[in-house]
């Protein structure tokens, strides 16, 4: 087996990466939506999070004002919405009104969440880094608003059965099969009788 590789000059190759839908929105002004790819966990304890944005977008300079977002889990369902947010900008259309998707009032932030995401979390801003062309929004967890049938007989949540979306190079894909969990590589297997 050939397994030369070619040498790149430096790039984001760090794939594949959750598609989200973030919602954001001013006092009396129709709240917006924006797909983002720049996303991910910072700490657990305090829980952060981050979103990286180009500063001409829509959506930046609600963020920026309101130092407040909703992070929403995207689904095969929600592809085609995911895409379209993330090609139209706020100042031309009403997302919420053209995709036929429902603001949900979150339970700590004044942006709304999307009521057909399986999961909504809620950020505060508690910084911005400016870093080139995207500026990252660095935010602690507010609260997180979960579909109640995800969760398994015992409480906890079952997030491979959401269906969740993900982005590699420009192509959005479902999730994959589970191939394992944390530490099963080390876990002592169960002796069958």
């Amino acid at each position: 087996m050939n397994r030369k590789k070619q040498h790149w000059k430096g790039g984001n190759m760090l794939y594949p990466i959750p598609a989200v839908m973030v919602s954001c929105s001013r006092p009396d002004e129709t709240p917006n939506i924006i797909t983002v790819a720049w996303t991910g966990t910072i700490c657990t304890n305090p829980p952060m999070v981050y979103i990286s944005l180009r500063p001409e977008r829509y959506s930046y300079g609600i963020i920026k004002d309101t130092g407040e977002f909703v992070i929403n889990l995207t689904t095969e369902e929600l592809a085609r919405a995911t895409d379209f947010c993330g090609v139209r900008s706020g100042r031309d259309v009403n997302k919420w009104e053209y995709l036929h998707l429902t603001p949900e009032k979150s339970s700590v932030v004044s942006a709304p969440g999307i009521r057909e995401s399986p999961v909504n979390i809620e950020c505060q801003v508690t910084e911005i880094k400016e870093l080139g062309s995207h500026h990252m929004f660095i935010a602690n967890v507010a609260a997180v608003n979960v579909l109640e049938e995800l969760l398994d007989n015992k409480g906890g949540l079952r997030l491979d059965r959401a269906g969740l979306l993900n982005y590699s190079h420009g192509d959005y894909f479902a999730s994959g099969k589970k191939l394992g969990s944390f530490g099963y590589t080390i876990r002592k297997k169960r002796r069958s009788h």
